[in-house]
């Protein structure tokens, strides 16, 4: 649970960000479905990309134990803001490709 707890986050987040990109990008016209994908797969990727730049790619081992209790080691800045980030970057950028393919 200690590992999956952190993906659900940044796919929650990701969610998030993926359908405040959507319906501020109206004019692309996107269903639910690309906005709900984009949004959880850029969660992901981006919290991994964030996670890796603010901590060089390296897991301290103290620092990993010490957060693996319970909840809080879920509800971080990697987490939060990188799964935000990437899903409405992701969202944003296939709502400009499916509105360029409709003209």
């Amino acid at each position: 649970m200690e590992t999956l707890l952190p993906i659900i986050v940044q796919v929650v987040t990701g969610i998030v960000g993926g359908q405040a990109v959507g319906a501020a990008l109206q004019q692309a016209a996107m269903s639910q479905l690309p906005k709900l994908l984009g949004g959880a797969i850029g969660g992901v990727g981006g919290a991994a990309i964030l996670g890796s730049l603010l901590h060089g790619g390296a897991v301290d081992p103290a620092a990993a134990t010490a957060a693996a209790s319970g909840l809080g080691s879920a509800l971080n800045l990697n987490n939060i803001v990188g799964g935000a980030g990437g899903g409405a970057i992701l969202t944003g950028v296939i709502g400009m490709v499916m509105n360029a393919m409709k003209k």
